[in-house]
């Protein structure tokens, strides 16, 4: 599997790991072009969703070479399903990022709805979509992420002991948010991609009303696309109305936030946002 991963994917090794909840995921880890651990260890940026995200983001590893864009080395850990889970990772991906006790937004409800009637997806596929909703554990997946992924990674790639970063989008962006509130000591840059924060009573805005004027130092980037907020579809216009309110909310507090606003959809902003949090955060 890591050669056939290798060909497809330059400077890239596959491997299949299990949480110590039980769960099991793939994982892709790419290095820059002519790494050598023993003489400059490199930081870690992961990146969620890696069954989407990875043939979309891990290529941009070569940006570390671009003379006219200088950027700081990094490792790129994509993280996602492995196996038959890999064709039900759109549904896994609700358990795994979004933080538990989210509430259901009617507006996600009424998404799935749409699929049906529209033939994208069946009764029994939005039932499990929902039942993962109603469970959700992002807190277990951010304790796989630093405790037992993250140690491995270290151990077998020579990483540098600080500066590693977290990237997510949609629901990777929503739980990218919450690992930032939840202060881990692990990240000093996050990048948020349109975080699915779909409902006013979300997870996010309790926690950030609970830090009060205690923000966390780690540096956050926020990104949401023009035609989530302009197009006609109630589950992105709130999506990116909310994303809004929360950054005016960080930045009264002065956080350190930064934002872009992109020209793209919900989702083809995948590898905008990523570029743009690597050009904003991980410059030289």
């Amino acid at each position: 599997m890591s050669t056939m991963w290798q060909g497809c994917l330059a400077h890239t090794d596959y491997f299949e790991t299990r949480s110590s909840g039980g769960h099991g995921y793939g994982v892709w880890v790419t290095t820059p072009p002519g790494y050598d651990p023993a003489a400059a260890p490199t930081p870690v940026v992961y990146v969620l969703d890696g069954n989407w995200a990875v043939g979309l983001t891990a290529p941009l590893i070569v940006t570390q070479l671009d003379p006219m864009q200088a950027l700081q080395p990094y490792i790129q850990v994509s993280v996602g399903y492995a196996g038959e889970e890999a064709e039900h990772w759109e549904r896994l991906r609700n358990r795994d990022l979004v933080p538990p006790g989210e509430p259901i937004a009617q507006e996600y409800i009424d998404a799935t709805e749409m699929g049906i009637a529209t033939g994208t997806m069946t009764r029994e596929q939005a039932d499990a979509y929902l039942a993962e909703l109603s469970d959700s554990r992002g807190d277990a997946f951010l304790a796989f992420l630093t405790d037992d992924l993250h140690p491995r990674i270290a151990r077998d790639y020579g990483t540098a002991p600080s500066g590693h970063g977290l990237f997510g989008y949609s629901y990777g962006g929503l739980f990218s948010l919450y690992a930032w509130l939840s202060d881990s000591t692990l990240f000093e840059t996050i990048g948020a991609g349109s975080p699915g924060i779909v409902g006013e009573d979300s997870q996010v805005f309790a926690r950030l009303r609970a830090m009060g004027d205690t923000l966390p130092a780690t540096r956050l980037h926020l990104t949401f696309n023009d035609r989530e907020l302009l197009g006609g579809i109630p589950v992105y216009q709130n999506l990116a109305r909310n994303t809004a309110t929360f950054l005016h909310r960080l930045t009264a507090h002065n956080a350190p936030v930064t934002s872009a606003l992109l020209h793209e959809t919900h989702v083809t902003g995948l590898q905008a946002s990523f570029l743009s949090y690597l050009r904003t955060c991980r410059a030289r």
